[in-house]
């Protein structure tokens, strides 16, 4: 008695083989089911041709011709992967293939890949027996009967997703179940190899490929999971496992995949992934010490006083300048470097006495911020003058020698009613401070709001008084160009003369000037002094730093014309660099002022891209040469990935608009050669040269 066959079998010899493997019997696809959940009755039906063939041919001793057939199949494959990687879906032209001559085979039996079905020929041996071993009928000298195709609609009606492939003929065909998935119409019946590479997503052909070699070499079943075109251009996950289609002596016909879709696993998974890249590349905090300290920074620490306001509760600001005394019994000063040894010192007494709750912060090279939020007036007084009291009673044991501590304070009131921000309260503490040094009292009080316009009369009269007593310098620092490995560039950098420290820093300066509009002077005298450096030395290019707010200035146009005339410079020796882009007040007259420059022969550079407030929109709207990446995503570019992939980003998009690139912040060999191999044309940093005061600089010429 025949056992009657399955509606789509595996075939028979790949049972055979795989019956000695238990393992792998496992694997195959469940039988098809009805509605109610059991399984369909077998009933018979038709198989595909290819599958036919191989159940029909004979045996052949396993020798190179075999091989050469076996590996007929995946090399074919392969090649429709990667011609549809390159976007190709069409046979690249040359002649088929070879395929394995069958010798046997009965009339009618396709050679070309057509569909046609082949009637099963009479007195054929017996129909294959399920509960056989195939292996073992071939070694007995008979061949199962070949099984006929099922019907369009029979494929049609059978959810299943799966497809086979033949070397034989070349054949491909799937199931209609793998049809509805990829969108194709259900009287759509034409399968092609270039077809079925074509729905594989171009970033998984790669793994396609190598799981169909593995299949058809290793002659064990694969899985692997890929990504699938739809015919409307979207895409889903499936489990594809691979099966190697075995015929006689173990040589590998085809292949057979079946796929399950799982894409709510994989999207689960990948939401995950993402999570963790995200988790790991943000930072862990907002708030920022000052490495010195170990306090809060000016910023941050601005932020917690613009927290007490929003509370609209009272209380009061306090700035401390600390400097040292005289060292010892001798009276000698304590060097300038180690007043930042002095400053770490008074952070940690002043953690000591003040009450939980106040907040502290670095305000200045030598100023520690304290906020007394819900303090009263008569409260904050007392506080204060403690704190300063602590300060100068307390021996500070430094290296190399011992001081005592010369302290001075402001104390400014703030009350739910004013309008003073965070920024007004620290100037004017900052102004109360100095009062008090100038009169050698411990403490300047001020217990009511200064206004604005006696805000800003004030500061700008200390900015033109530090312009006319010699209280900033400059500095210069070199660029060094990768393409000629030479440094053919200097950046003319803005120091503020400090009484206890010598240059520091202009970021208080400057943002504060900024925001009382005091800075336009200060570019101004920046601007005139790189006119006389650029004048005397001819063979110099030379960078200039302008504040957004001096560049949308109308008149800063007209006077950066008058200093080129006046001291014969050679324009093309200068590029001006924008800083704090939001800070332009009139984009017309920045754009302006940009395209002057550049008619008389100057060029734009945009500073710290990629942090601030340095936009891609500026891009556009400037006629931008040069790009300065900010160093935040340098100094640790080696170790961060993520920093690389912002870096390659950047540089990316500056080519595209025909804008160089200066990366900052260089400090050692490898992250040197990285920005090489990521194309940055200049590099700026330690590694380069560091910053040296230009009287003294032998600047190196651009030749």
């Amino acid at each position: 008695m025949t056992v009657p066959e399955e509606r789509f079998p595996r075939p028979r010899l790949l049972r055979g083989r795989l019956s000695r493997r238990p393992h792998l019997a496992e694997s195959g696809p469940d039988l098809p089911e009805d509605v109610s959940g059991r399984p369909e009755p077998i009933a018979p039906a038709t198989a595909p041709v290819e599958l036919r063939e191989a159940a029909t041919a004979p045996a052949e001793p396993h020798g190179p011709a075999t091989a050469a057939a076996e590996f007929h199949g995946p090399a074919t494959m392969r090649g429709e992967l990667r011609g549809a990687a390159n976007g190709s879906t069409e046979s690249d032209g040359s002649a088929p293939p070879a395929t394995p001559v069958n010798r046997s085979a009965p009339p009618g039996t396709p050679v070309n890949g057509s569909a046609t079905a082949v009637e099963p020929t009479t007195g054929s041996a017996p129909p294959h027996d399920r509960r056989t071993n195939g292996s073992a009928e071939h070694r007995g000298g008979r061949r199962a009967l070949p099984e006929p195709r099922p019907s369009a609609d029979d494929r049609r009606r059978d959810g299943s997703a799966w497809f086979s492939y033949t070397a034989h003929g070349d054949r491909i065909t799937w199931s209609a179940g793998l049809a509805a998935m990829l969108g194709r119409p259900p009287n759509d019946d034409v399968v092609s190899r270039q077809i079925l590479a074509r729905y594989v997503h171009r970033d998984d052909h790669a793994k396609a490929l190598g799981a169909i070699t593995r299949t058809w070499t290793g002659h064990e079943p694969v899985r692997v999971t890929v990504r699938l075109m739809r015919a409307d251009g979207g895409w889903f996950d499936v489990d594809c496992n691979l099966e190697p289609l075995v015929g006689p002596e173990s040589a590998v016909l085809g292949i057979r995949g079946t796929l399950h879709d799982v894409t709510a696993r994989e999207r689960a998974r990948r939401e995950l992934a993402r999570l963790a890249r995200r988790t790991a590349s943000v930072q862990a905090s907002i708030i920022e010490h000052d490495p010195a300290t170990q306090l809060l920074t000016r910023a941050r620490f601005a932020d917690e006083i613009d927290r007490a306001l929003r509370r609209a509760g009272s209380g009061a600001v306090l700035v401390i300048r600390v400097e040292a005394g005289r060292v010892g019994t001798a009276g000698e000063g304590v060097r300038p470097e180690r007043n930042a040894d002095l400053l770490h010192a008074a952070a940690r007494v002043l953690e000591g006495v003040v009450r939980s709750g106040n907040v502290l912060g670095r305000v200045g090279p030598n100023e520690v911020g304290v906020l007394l939020a819900g303090a009263s007036w008569a409260m904050a007084r007392r506080q204060a003058a403690l704190f300063v009291e602590a300060l100068r009673a307390h021996p500070f044991v430094l290296p190399e020698a011992w001081s005592r501590a010369r302290a001075w304070a402001g104390l400014v009131r703030y009350e739910p009613s004013g309008e003073a921000n965070s920024h007004d309260l620290l100037i004017d503490a900052e102004h109360a401070w100095r009062q008090a040094r100038d009169a050698d009292r411990p403490l300047t009080l001020v217990p009511h709001a200064v206004p604005t316009r006696d805000r800003q009369g004030s500061y700008r009269t200390r900015v033109a008084d530090a312009l006319g007593t010699d209280r900033f310098t400059l500095f210069s620092q070199p660029i060094l160009e990768l393409q000629s490995n030479t440094v053919t560039r200097h950046e003319l950098l803005l120091r503020v003369i400090d009484e206890a420290d010598g240059p520091q820093s202009p970021i208080q300066v400057l943002d504060t000037a900024e925001r009382l509009d005091a800075v336009y002077d200060i570019d101004l005298w920046v601007v005139e002094r790189a006119m006389q450096l650029a004048a005397g030395r001819p063979d110099l290019s030379l960078q200039i730093n302008l504040s957004g707010r001096s560049v949308g200035d109308p008149r800063l146009t007209t006077e950066v014309e008058r200093l080129i005339e006046r001291y014969a410079v050679n324009p093309e020796q200068l590029t001006f660099e924008i800083t704090e882009t939001a800070l332009i007040g009139n984009l017309s007259e920045a754009r302006h002022f940009a395209d002057r420059v550049r008619d008389m022969g100057c060029e734009l550079a945009l500073d710290d891209f990629g942090s601030g407030y340095a936009s891609f929109r500026y891009l556009r709207l400037f006629p931008i040469d040069l790009v300065k990446i900010d160093g935040e995503y340098v100094v640790d570019l080696v170790q961060n990935g993520q920093d690389q992939v912002l870096v390659r980003a950047l540089v990316q998009v500056c080519q595209a608009y025909g804008i160089h690139t200066v990366a900052e912040f260089v400090q050692d060999e490898p992250t040197l050669r990285m920005l090489r191999e990521l194309g940055v044309d200049y590099v700026q940093g330690y590694l380069i040269g560091r910053p040296e005061p230009v009287e003294a600089a032998r600047l190196r010429p651009s030749s």
